[in-house]
């Protein structure tokens, strides 16, 4: 008899390429979305599971989605770092998961599988430090509001570990791969098309997206519990990854550096922007900060335990094909 998996966000960027693998395998799939959701990213299953219409704040709703669930796939969280929406994706990511654990907790759900991110283990004083799944957390000016809101769901899922639920954390780099291009890691691409001028000095970690859902798959199927695991395809200096971009989409590379200077101008002149016309500022203090910072990911356990990554460059060339086609 197959599992009845419940997965959340599947009609975001991680989830929408998990469920064909689950229904590849054979895996009876539930999934919630929001009666606003855009089902454009799920429409190559959109017939062939079943959906649920909610929202992971609602436990009324929880508690009957998950009754004869075995495993959940926690996909879905909200990604900003405009100060206008902290609270709201405090609601989602923390106290969103916190209803996920417990009722998870209640219904004795057999695994759940958290996706989270790099941004939830911290981001050491030290930048030469590689970054494992060892590393503590560690307040610090860094630490944006996004990460802040996903190391407190993190507390909540071992939280739920300690009182009895198996669980797996996924801490993925930066995603790359078929989205919305208005929204998330799709921005630098579009933002690329659109004739960006900049690149930070920084560098972080990148990975595909195919490869997360493929590691959230072989995660769940072994026999794991209790662990975190760091899914990071590599480490590349933010120029790299927009050069190679840039010369996919047939445009010209961004040739500025942000100074010190232009980094303090930016995210100060898109605040006042922001503030003026209502919409969410392009750059904040925060993403400025963390795009002209240097941070180096392991991927060693993920590798050890068999899961692989594709070659960046192939990944920029496969979302950049998509998004020149759409």
């Amino acid at each position: 008899m197959s599992k009845k998996v419940f997965v959340t966000g599947a009609t975001g960027l991680v989830g929408s390429h998990l469920v064909p693998l689950l229904l590849e395998k054979g895996y009876d799939v539930r999934a919630s979305k929001r009666e606003s959701s855009n089902m454009d990213l799920a429409q190559s299953f959109v017939d062939k599971i079943e959906w649920v219409v909610g929202d992971i704040l609602d436990v009324p709703f929880l508690e009957d989605v998950l009754k004869d669930v075995d495993w959940v796939f926690h996909c879905a969280a909200m990604v900003s770092f405009s100060p206008r929406k902290v609270q709201q994706m405090m609601d989602v990511n923390v106290t969103g998961t916190a209803n996920l654990v417990n009722i998870s907790l209640h219904h004795t759900i057999e695994k759940f599988i958290h996706t989270s991110s790099i941004a939830a283990i911290g981001r050491p004083i030290s930048h030469t430090d590689m970054i494992t799944e060892k590393t503590k957390w560690q307040e610090s000016s860094m630490n944006s509001f996004y990460a802040k809101s996903k190391f407190q769901a993190e507390l909540e899922v071992w939280r739920g570990f300690a009182e009895g639920l198996p669980v797996i954390i996924a801490n993925p780099s930066v995603i790359l791969g078929k989205g919305h291009w208005d929204t998330g890691s799709s921005r630098l691409f579009s933002n690329v098309k659109n004739g960006l001028k900049v690149y930070p000095p920084g560098s972080t970690g990148f990975v595909d997206v195919r490869d997360v859902a493929e590691a959230l798959l072989l995660l769940a199927e072994k026999n794991i519990i209790g662990e975190r695991f760091i899914l990071n395809g590599t480490n590349a200096p933010y120029k790299d990854f927009l050069d190679s971009t840039a010369q996919e989409l047939g445009v010209k590379p961004p040739s500025i550096k942000i100074t010190p200077l232009l980094q303090a101008l930016s995210w100060r002149v898109e605040k006042v922007r922001s503030f003026f016309t209502g919409k969410s500022p392009l750059v904040t203090k925060e993403t400025a900060q963390l795009a002209c910072s240097t941070y180096q990911y392991s991927n060693e356990k993920s590798k050890a335990i068999g899961i692989t990554y594709r070659n960046l460059d192939d990944t920029i060339r496969h979302t950049c094909q998509f998004l020149k086609g759409s």
